[in-house]
């Protein structure tokens, strides 16, 4: 188990690697698909039913294209505890 987990880690990294001369666009679509992946595969890893299974593909879509497009404006939002956030440069 640790050896798939560390190969998948390896891809990962590697994969992102060719994510620097990308597009915006581009690194959103590719963002919201892995997103997307990640979600499946846990849902899967949970046994989860078929509905869970695509709110999560569905979660993990949306939150990778955040990230992704976040990434591409070097902007993060910081959450004040009131309900409120801030748009700040990421650190």
């Amino acid at each position: 188990m640790r050896r798939n987990v560390l190969g998948l880690l390896t891809i990962a990294c590697l994969a992102m690697a060719g994510c620097e001369t990308m597009t915006r666009e581009e690194q959103m679509v590719v963002g919201g698909l892995a997103g997307a992946t990640v979600g499946l595969v846990t849902a899967n890893a949970f046994d989860a039913n078929t509905n869970w299974k695509i709110i999560a593909a569905l979660a993990g879509a949306a939150a990778g294209t955040l990230v992704a497009r976040n990434n591409a404006t070097d902007q993060c939002a910081y959450a004040m505890g009131d309900g409120t956030y801030r748009i700040l440069p990421c650190p």
